[in-house]
């Protein structure tokens, strides 16, 4: 019968350290003591351990393949997920690397087949949620990765991501200084929710406490990719707060789209009536039929940057572990004060 696999998991138990030390000693990307890498070193070699990493390292070779992890599920917008997958491809490139796709649902089949058969020299990791099961996975292998996303609580794997806390604090703050106390919200499709997506429950988070702190009411309507989804969502909003004065678009572009057809389609006055404010628009606000004030996304300097810090790890040089990009404010003329 074939032995089980040693993960990191048995050596750090075997050495009396955790998982974090382990991958640290591994990575070279913080010190330890001369004492515990003797420990890590000696059961290590007790157990016959051989971590990705390590085991290029010995044998001098790569691949010169990164994988993507970018599961494309049925709610997603494949705009926008092409949008990522070209950016992480585009900046692998210009290392002379190639890239290998990995789109299924099943997040971590895909990551631990490539990983233990070595196919590929790291792995970056897109549509994150608090509680990604990929992370585990990544630190048994020992894997060079980083993700485009912030997976919960994370100290020893590399995550870019625009800082979306921060976002929603400047919006609310934006749109409350101007005078504006009832304000709209639309959302991404209320599955994003369900299945804990990292960036969704950061944003709405604190854009309920700022919202909170500075007497602003949110109405929020979460939208769905369907054809009407946009129009269906200023229409309820406007019958449930007919006294508003902004929305809030954290959605996908379409969904902006159509919703600021159907205010036009209802003869109200943008920005003279309700103000609008893109939030981590993934799309170029300054084109759509009403260009919109607010906070870009900065796509592809995230996934360069989450490129970059697998290819640290490969090198065996530090990188950064977690890295909050800080939203930028343009205004196109979409938010004026409240009337």
């Amino acid at each position: 019968m074939e032995s089980p696999m040693v993960t990191i998991h048995d050596v750090a138990k075997a050495a009396g350290v955790s998982i974090s030390t382990v991958s640290y000693a591994l990575s070279g990307k913080r010190s330890i003591s001369a004492t515990t890498r003797t420990r890590i070193d000696r059961a290590i070699a007790d157990l016959d351990y051989r971590p990705h990493a390590a085991a290029r390292m010995l044998a001098g070779a790569r691949t010169n393949i990164l994988a993507l992890s970018a599961p494309l599920r049925q709610d997603g917008h494949l705009p926008t997920h092409m949008r990522f997958v070209s950016a992480v491809v585009a900046a692998s490139r210009a290392h002379d690397y190639d890239v290998l796709l990995l789109a299924t649902d099943d997040e971590v089949s895909g990551i631990r087949r490539v990983g233990s058969s070595s196919l590929v020299d790291g792995v970056v990791m897109m549509g994150v949620a608090t509680g990604d099961e990929r992370l585990p996975i990544v630190r048994d292998l020992a894997l060079p990765a980083a993700f485009i996303g912030v997976p919960g609580d994370v100290d020893d794997i590399a995550c870019v991501d625009l800082d979306f806390a921060a976002a929603a604090r400047e919006a609310v703050d934006r749109i409350a200084d101007l005078g504006h106390r009832v304000v709209g919200m639309i959302g991404h499709p209320p599955s994003y929710l369900e299945r804990q997506t990292g960036f969704i429950e950061r944003f709405d988070q604190a854009l309920e406490r700022e919202a909170a702190a500075k007497g602003v009411r949110i109405v929020r309507r979460w939208a769905g990719l369907e054809r009407g989804a946009g129009r269906s969502a200023v229409d309820e909003l406007l019958a449930e707060a007919p006294q508003l004065t902004a929305v809030l678009f954290h959605c996908n572009e379409p969904v902006v789209e159509e919703a600021e057809r159907r205010l036009l389609e209802l003869g109200v006055d943008v920005p003279g009536q309700v103000s609008l404010f893109a939030a981590a628009a993934s799309y170029d606000p300054s084109r759509l039929e009403i260009p919109l004030s607010g906070i870009t996304l900065p796509l592809e300097d995230m996934c360069r940057r989450a490129v970059e810090a697998v290819f640290a790890a490969v090198d065996g040089r530090p990188a950064p572990d977690v890295t909050l990009l800080e939203p930028r404010f343009e205004d196109r003329g979409s938010l004026i004060p409240a009337p």
